[in-house]
């Protein structure tokens, strides 16, 4: 009899929504381009543009602003450019977050003396402190702000509406990485003037994404990745994939208002409470601060992540590391030591994202798991010492 799984992992990718399939499953039945004049490529475009507009109301941008991608990657390095302009002067210094994803430490086309990394504080929010700082001593340069709305490991929510305040103040632009935040929290009011985000984070296809200017200025010149046709006004050249750019837009529709989050607060309180039961040294990560309502990291000391990753797998329950592996090589995670947290306990860090269909059940479950590696773990390493 196959084991049942027992699936908590969402802020990698949540499980395609069947409303999403469906449409998907339709628009493949689109023979026409969407570039095309034709009644057929008339017929592709007509779903796109309502794609379109499904996404922009998620974000609450006009549908016009929104350029599709294939994912949160690519619109993060699409816009992270000192070519991105709202008509003033030019960009020429990047502010990045210490916990951003690698997309944004990375994936940015600025030089390396042009960047800055802006230190956290201790509950995993940034340090607005140091962000008014470093911008002090820009010395008249113009910069852009990178910042995630809420962070991928920890579900810490950023400051960004505070962060934009300061920015604006100063002359700067935000770019704003709302992959983990959308269809979690409201993005409406945060004051960035660009953000991007995923559509398999919400629901959709694997291989989607958009970038939004919430700034109506904003323009990018010249500084397409993709060069081809034109389509997306320019800036992503290639026939569309109409198929999954419908099912993002599905996707995106089903996301407004966040009325499929109701109740996953209360059901990952009740896993932290669980969890501290069993394991009094466990140590929750970012719980001083406003997090995502189904996000919960912790370590439990002692506790390498790769061990109990592989427990919990064989057991039937898919959950995350805080940690990126490399070469084989297990590192700490870079969030968790930009808020000062030792390395040893960096590495065993796991992340447990939860999504609509799990239940108490899921929670029992996965609690029970982890408390028996746990002991299990100990008890060889006590062994052992023997």
């Amino acid at each position: 009899m196959a084991l049942e799984r027992i699936y908590l992992d969402h802020n990698a990718t949540a499980p395609l929504l069947p409303a999403a399939r469906a449409a998907m499953v339709g628009a493949f039945d689109l023979p026409g381009n969407a570039s095309s004049v034709h009644a057929e490529g008339r017929a592709a475009r007509a779903a796109v543009e309502q794609a379109r507009s499904q996404v922009a109301t998620l974000l609450g941008v006009r549908p016009r602003d929104i350029t599709f991608t294939s994912g949160g990657t690519e619109a993060a390095n699409l816009v992270l450019s000192p070519a991105l302009s709202d008509g003033g002067k030019p960009l020429t210094r990047l502010l990045v977050a210490a916990g951003e994803h690698a997309c944004v430490l990375q994936g940015h086309r600025f030089q390396p003396d042009a960047v800055q990394i802006v230190p956290l504080k201790a509950d995993g929010q940034l340090d607005l402190a140091a962000l008014k700082t470093l911008l002090a001593q820009a010395d008249g340069e113009r910069v852009l702000l990178a910042l995630q709305a809420a962070n991928n490991e920890t579900g810490v929510i950023q400051p960004v509406a505070e962060a934009a305040a300061l920015v604006h103040e100063a002359g700067g632009l935000v770019v704003c990485d709302a992959v983990q935040a959308a269809g979690r929290i409201a993005l409406q009011g945060l004051g960035a003037d660009a953000l991007f985000i995923s559509a398999h984070k919400i629901g959709g296809p694997k291989g989607m994404g958009a970038l939004a200017f919430a700034n109506i200025r904003l323009h990018l010149t010249g500084a397409a990745l993709v060069k081809g046709g034109g389509q997306e006004k320019g800036l992503r050249a290639g026939t569309e994939n109409v198929a999954g750019i419908v099912g993002f837009g599905v996707a995106a529709g089903q996301a407004v208002g966040q009325g499929h989050m109701v109740g996953l607060e209360a059901l990952r309180d009740s896993l932290e409470a669980d969890v501290a039961r069993r394991m009094p040294d466990a140590i929750f990560f970012g719980q001083g601060a406003t997090r995502l309502p189904q996000t919960s990291s912790f370590s439990v000391p002692g506790m390498t992540a790769e061990t109990l990753l592989i427990a919990l797998d064989l057991a039937g329950i898919a959950v995350s590391s805080g940690s990126a592996c490399s070469s084989g090589k297990v590192q700490p995670s870079h969030v968790l030591l930009a808020m000062g947290v030792e390395p040893d306990l960096a590495k065993g860090a796991l992340r447990v994202s939860l999504g609509a269909e799990n239940t108490d059940r899921d929670i029992e479950a996965f609690c029970e798991a982890l408390d028996k590696s746990v002991r299990n773990i100990r008890a060889r390493s006590d062994k052992s010492a023997a």
